[in-house]
């Protein structure tokens, strides 16, 4: 589905953007994977081999993303979509509920996860525009935009950045839509990422997930469950969808879910 096409992937030496990169190679196309971290950087481009390019840089910087772009069309010699991954929970800076997210908390949280994708984004299409033939833009989102769950997940700066995501990502897709370059939004649940890792060894959250993401036996989902989809809106397959959102989610936004009364509501 990817034959030929050259995909840059900003957050890409770990996780999920790791394995979206696995499985665009594994599809045809050539990958460029920026993270932060050096040493993931390295292991991603041994992992990943001659079809991929690894950098180390800060996706908050604005000078990564068009370094990345030149590194695709230096390496591969074009450059056709971006899959924007970078971003995280700002808890460790004070998210969290509305009355307790602190100054730095709203601040990190939105610059890690809007900041670092506007970046990203305006690097892409000013490419596309330059090279005239279109593109594709994929973002990442996430279910708590438009599914909260106060009990388990109460950080609203994170919510409001992936909402903000959603409507930037519209409007660009209108915007673009002439010419040819698409935006849609990939909105997954919990996941097992290192982002995760609170959620994830916490029993009481496990218990809720199984019956907030009760497909496949009820479970956390995996990264490669997202794969096919990232393939899907950067392959032409998709050369007639944008403004779309996604949710990869197990159910979650169609779910319930079954809160244990024994833990006190806005606990952490």
């Amino acid at each position: 589905m990817l034959h030929s096409r050259v995909i840059v992937i900003i957050g890409g030496t770990k996780g999920l953007g790791l394995s979206a990169a696995r499985a665009c190679i594994a599809q045809g196309a050539a990958v460029v994977v920026v993270g932060r971290n050096a040493e993931q950087a390295e292991e991603a481009q041994l992992q990943l081999g001659n079809r991929c390019r690894a950098l180390a840089s800060d996706a908050t910087d604005p000078a990564t993303a068009p370094a990345a772009i030149r590194v695709a069309l230096d390496a591969f010699g074009a450059f056709h979509g971006l899959y924007h991954v970078a971003g995280g929970s700002g808890r460790r800076f004070g998210d969290g509920p509305l009355h307790e997210i602190t100054d730095e908390g709203w601040d990190q949280t939105l610059n890690l996860n809007l900041r670092s994708l506007f970046l990203s984004n305006r690097a892409a299409v000013r490419q596309f525009l330059k090279q005239g033939d279109g593109g594709s833009v994929l973002n990442m989102g996430s279910v708590l935009a438009t599914s909260p769950s106060p009990r388990h997940f109460a950080t609203h700066a994170y919510a409001a950045a992936k909402s903000a995501i959603v409507g930037f990502t519209r409007t660009c897709a209108a915007y673009y839509a002439p010419k040819n370059i698409r935006f849609n939004v990939l909105a997954p649940a919990l996941v097992e990422t290192d982002m995760a890792r609170r959620a994830a060894g916490d029993t009481v959250i496990q218990h809720f997930i199984h019956t907030k993401q009760p497909l496949d036996g009820g479970r956390i989902g995996q990264a490669d469950d997202l794969d096919a989809a990232a393939v899907y809106f950067l392959s032409q397959a998709s050369r007639f969808c944008t403004g779309q959102v996604l949710a990869v989610d197990g159910g979650w936004s169609v779910s319930e879910g079954q809160l244990h009364e024994s833990v006190p509501v806005g606990s952490e």
